[in-house]
């Protein structure tokens, strides 16, 4: 699972189609599964990242998994490994599933080449991050029934994101129709050849938006000023209520977290009654338990 590109119209069905049932499997007071019993999953994550390591986690044990969490920080990767020395390190211990984030795009491509067991791409740079896409469409299909027709918006720095990548690919899949707003700065080029509508203004690319998604302002990958200041920032790109009634009046509020408040969006419309945000995170052990279950149907047995 190295990204949604690649993936079909029905994979992504299915893949939501089955996480609709992991939902109500971790609403119930006995959550086990075991459908990964004896399997072995570890966690290879080369960026920090706290949501999304640890959803992985629960997702892995709710399926029965025994799972290991590796600290590259604290690792051999530190002291000069490579990366393909770790890739024939971890193959050595022969796991089933590896979940990995890395700060280089293709670097979980390159992992997986190395490795004799499933892969996850939890996120590689600024490429893709496959299950948060899969979690945000999950949130939307869920609330609003469907997805196709719908008007998705996705603000702020486009030029950084791996999720706007593959939500841009996976919405526009499934029938939506997606907008990219941001300073000209945060936009990459030749984005509109993706079949995104563009705009460097929130009030006209808002104007009947259906779905508001946020990006986080990822300002650990910037070298160089991309933006005049974040005070700046959230004057003319931040979402806050004003910025909100430019969409439509039922327009519903989505950002992968971690939210920086005030930057590129104010904390009453973070917490306000449109907003998706705390959903996602729900949503994000339920897409995490489908991919890894869709994987164990391919695990050999011998």
């Amino acid at each position: 699972m190295l990204g949604i590109e690649g993936l079909s119209r029905l994979d992504m069905q299915l893949l939501l189609d089955m996480a609709d049932e992991a939902v109500e499997v971790s609403r119930q007071v006995e959550k086990k599964k075991t459908t990964l019993r004896g399997r072995t999953q570890v966690n290879l994550f080369f960026e920090p990242s706290t949501r999304t390591q640890s959803s992985f986690e629960i997702a892995g044990k709710r399926l029965g998994a025994d799972v290991m969490n590796m600290s590259v920080g604290s690792s051999s990767v530190k002291k000069g490994e490579t990366l393909i020395d770790t890739a024939i390190t971890l193959n050595a211990m022969r796991p089933d599933i590896i979940i990995v984030r890395h700060h280089q795009a293709g670097a979980v491509k390159l992992l997986a080449q190395k490795v004799e067991c499933s892969v996850v791409n939890a996120g590689d740079g600024a490429h893709e991050h496959p299950t948060q896409a899969l979690l945000d469409a999950l949130t939307i299909r869920r609330r609003r029934g469907r997805i196709e027709g719908l008007v998705v918006a996705i603000c702020g720095d486009i030029l950084h994101s791996r999720v706007a990548r593959s939500n841009i690919i996976l919405l526009q899949a499934l029938g939506a129709r997606v907008r990219c707003i941001g300073p000209s700065t945060l936009l990459p080029a030749g984005i509109a050849g993706l079949g995104v509508e563009v705009f460097t203004s929130m009030r006209e690319g808002l104007a009947g938006a259906d779905i508001i998604m946020m990006l986080r302002l990822q300002r650990e990958r910037m070298n160089g000023s991309f933006v005049p200041s974040v005070k700046e920032y959230f004057r003319f790109f931040g979402l806050d209520e004003e910025k909100l009634s430019y969409a439509k009046p039922d327009a519903l509020v989505m950002h992968p977290g971690p939210m920086n408040r005030g930057v590129e969006i104010a904390s009453d419309v973070a917490d306000g009654a449109q907003s998706l945000i705390r959903e996602q995170v729900e949503m994000g052990v339920a897409v995490r338990m489908a991919v890894l279950e869709a994987l164990a149907r391919h695990l050999p047995n011998s």
